[in-house]
């Protein structure tokens, strides 16, 4: 009998067999992971991302203006009186101008001792130090913001109560009451123009618009047309006969968004 070779063994065929599969796995494996990197590593879905603008303009339909009322009192309980009757006139003559009781706010008061320093006698032409700090009667300072609906008076209002002893009267500005709308306007247009934007971008892509997968939005709070700063002199300078000039002017509302659009 006819010794078979070596190659031709069942077990050594067998490992021969098993080395092949290997080899045209591994083969297959690597092929497929090429193909992979060849496409591009980034798998995930393709996207723009713009950004809009929208203003809208609108004419002031309310008017603010601030005044305060100084008062003194050799006590407290004084000096307080004394400030109440100070601007018990001046919010009389508001509501007699048909200002209304709840557009006349206080926004600050502060009653504060006032102070001085005793005199000292000292000897000789030395150094003297100051006596010792004691009370001198106290002060009222009271602050009101006041809302005017009739711009045409904010004029001959500021000029009333600047007559009636108020003081440091200032931040006279122009807003609008209910600007929820304008706002709103205003995202409305910012949102049409950034999709304007994406809809030409999608085109140059040969692509088109899927769904919104981010938004964001920036706004602004409309800055008011006024008069910076303390109006107190103008005031005092001012009578009924000739009432402040106040041009109102436009407020600006303005929104920006940044939308990201899915492609498909």
């Amino acid at each position: 009998m006819e010794m078979q070779s070596f190659w031709q063994k069942p077990h050594v065929q067998f490992l021969l067999t098993l080395i092949l599969v290997g080899v045209l796995a591994g083969t297959a494996a690597y092929t497929y992971h090429t193909l992979k990197l060849a496409q591009g590593a980034y798998t995930g879905e393709a996207t723009v991302n713009v950004t809009g603008e929208g203003e809208v303009t609108a004419i002031p339909d309310i008017g603010t203006f601030t005044f305060g009322v100084r008062a003194e009192g050799e006590d407290a309980a004084t000096a307080q009186a004394n400030a109440t009757e100070a601007m018990g006139n001046i919010v009389a003559y508001l509501e007699e101008q048909d200002v209304a009781e709840a557009d006349i706010e206080t926004a600050n008061y502060n009653l504060q001792p006032k102070y001085r320093y005793e005199e000292r006698l000292c000897a000789g032409n030395g150094y003297c130090p100051p006596g010792e700090r004691v009370i001198d009667g106290y002060e009222v300072y009271q602050n009101v913001t006041v809302k005017v609906r009739d711009l045409d008076q904010a004029g001959a209002l500021i000029s009333g109560v600047g007559e009636r002893g108020a003081t440091n009267i200032s931040q006279l500005s122009f807003t609008v009451d209910e600007d929820a709308e304008l706002m709103a306007e205003a995202r409305a247009a910012a949102i049409a123009d950034a999709q304007a934007k994406a809809e030409v971008l999608a085109k140059n892509l040969g692509m088109k618009l899927g769904p919104v997968v981010g938004f964001n939005e920036q706004g602004n709070n409309p800055v008011p047309y006024g008069f910076g700063g303390a109006m107190e002199e103008r005031a005092m300078a001012m009578d009924a006969a000739a009432p402040a000039v106040v041009p109102t002017g436009e407020n600006e509302f303005t929104s920006t968004v940044t939308i990201t659009y899915r492609l498909k």
